[in-house]
């Protein structure tokens, strides 16, 4: 509401003033006609690099979340492979793991609750590290735990890209130049209209297209909040599947 209050606001206000200097159309048409054009331009190119930015963060952010599932799934099929006890107890502590990854794709990027479930995932990566160590001293020689050590070890790496890529926002600084470049382009190109005394509306119509555009800017940038968001699907699906008894006994 604040963002389309701005852009709007901006708008009606130069609508205003266009038409309180309307008499003086003759001296004032002109400049202002080549001062907004030029502005429309460059808010335009902002705009573009701002929304490619953010479109660029949130496919990164999807795949993160398909690669960290991914090496989740990899890691849990292999440590089926293990001796006991580590097998047992590191596919409890693997269900364990994929649960919290999955809440993770519901909290805000450096909230208190985002916060808890990483510091919650790092423990279990560590009790999962101490139990392939004794894995390896069980089975010096064994395949199984080596291969599940790179697994796990990929699977750390995993979720540490996704915890970057979710704190990975559009600078403040672009999302900003480009509320306040589209507020004052559209407010001088309403100022002019009202000056030459037509297309008023039609600037009121533009003004909101550009709200909804710098809205899915924003929204796009916030990968937990807003009706965009990055979908915790395969996380989920994978949890479901390490619901199922073990495929290799």
């Amino acid at each position: 509401m604040s963002l389309a209050g701005i852009v709007l606001g901006a708008t009606a206000l130069g609508a205003f003033l266009g038409r309180r200097v309307r008499h003086l159309s003759e001296s004032l048409s002109e400049p202002f006609g080549v001062l907004q054009a030029a502005l429309l331009g460059v808010v335009g190119l902002i705009l573009a690099f701002g929304l490619s930015l953010a479109v660029t963060r949130y496919e990164n952010r999807r795949d993160a979340v398909v690669d960290e599932a991914n090496t989740i799934g990899t890691t849990y099929l292999r440590a089926q492979t293990l001796s006991e006890p580590a097998r047992s107890r590191s596919l409890r502590l693997l269900v364990s793991y994929t649960a919290s990854a999955a809440r993770l794709s519901h909290y805000i990027p450096g909230s208190s609750q985002e916060k808890a479930v990483a510091a919650t995932e790092e423990g279990l990566q560590r009790r999962l590290w101490a139990l392939n160590g004794q894995a390896l001293d069980q089975e010096p020689l064994a395949s199984a735990p080596r291969l599940y050590e790179e697994t796990l070890n990929e699977m750390i790496d995993a979720q540490a890209t996704r915890l970057a890529g979710l704190n990975n926002r559009v600078p403040n600084a672009v999302l900003f130049l480009e509320i306040l470049g589209a507020a004052l382009a559209l407010g001088l190109l309403a100022a002019y209209l009202a000056i030459v005394g037509r297309g008023v509306i039609a600037v009121f119509l533009a003004a909101g297209l550009v709200t909804m555009l710098l809205f899915v800017i924003c929204d796009l940038d916030r990968p937990t909040r807003g009706p965009i968001r990055v979908p915790s699907t395969p996380l989920e699906n994978q949890l479901a599947a390490e619901q199922l008894p073990p495929a290799a006994s």
